[in-house]
């Protein structure tokens, strides 16, 4: 029997810190196969990102059709999209596989601040990929930019996101001023559960690739989505504790730290 297979559309990151090369990482590392859609090349290090290139849309619908008719895939994850012809050509694909649960890590910036996604970009997320997303996982900036809630409450940016069209929110805490990192997980019916993780000393490239990879793989495998948000927070935050500094910006996630004794 072969592994369940999770399709990942995301940028290719040569650092290897996020990106699909993260989403590879985790979804093996978790007991999946991983199959991926290329939309954007990047110029990056682990300080910030320099360049990005989008992959032709009709490239990205091809590679992913490719895929979706020769092998069964159990779950999709999107990061980086590229550009709003992507956008829409993706949207064009899950709409013909609604019963897979789809994870959207909505990356509209590197963890320095470069954007990644215009405000025409943020129109189409909103109006073609979030009322066909399972669970969407911003950050608090990204909640807060999406939503258009400058100053809001998150509770009230993920009604806001929720309205919108997806099942459930997971809202990060890490960009808050908080001493542990609260990650609230919504739903239409209101908080579905509420989880808080020692906040680490280090930076991290690569935190919200891993967390929305490691939810799709846990959806994959079987698990209810509460308890698939569970596990994934556990995976990721194992990551994080065990990160590396290899060059002079950002600690990556160490994604294989369950297999050094950890």
């Amino acid at each position: 029997m072969s592994p369940p297979i999770v399709l990942s559309f995301a940028a290719s990151d040569p650092t290897g810190g996020a990106g699909i090369q993260a989403d590879i990482m985790t979804l093996a590392s978790l007991g999946c196969h991983p199959a991926t859609v290329i939309t954007a090349l990047t110029v990056q290090d682990t300080a910030g990102v320099e360049e990005v290139m989008p992959v032709d849309a009709d490239w990205i619908a091809d590679q992913a059709r490719a895929l979706l008719e020769d092998v069964p895939v159990a779950a999709f994850k999107l990061g980086m999209l590229g550009s709003v012809e992507a956008i829409a050509a993706i949207a064009e694909i899950r709409a013909d596989y609604p019963d897979l649960p789809l994870v959207f890590d909505p990356v509209l910036a590197s963890g320095r601040g470069d954007r990644f996604a215009s405000e025409d970009m943020i129109d189409a997320m909103l109006e073609l990929l979030l009322p066909q997303t399972t669970v969407l996982t911003p950050n608090s900036i990204e909640a807060r930019r999406l939503a258009d809630g400058d100053g809001e409450t998150l509770p009230e940016c993920a009604r806001r996101l929720l309205e919108s069209g997806c099942e459930y929110v997971l809202i990060t805490g890490t960009h808050e001023h908080s001493e542990r990192v609260h990650n609230i997980l919504y739903a239409a019916s209101g908080v579905v559960r509420s989880d808080a993780w020692p906040r680490l000393p280090a930076s991290y490239h690569g935190s919200g690739c891993t967390l929305a990879s490691a939810i799709a793989a846990h959806l994959a495998l079987g698990l209810p989505l509460a308890e698939a948000v569970a596990a994934a927070q556990e995976y990721t935050w194992g990551a994080l504790n065990a990160g590396f500094r290899p060059g002079m910006g950002q600690f990556l996630p160490n994604r294989m730290w369950r297999f050094d004794g950890g």
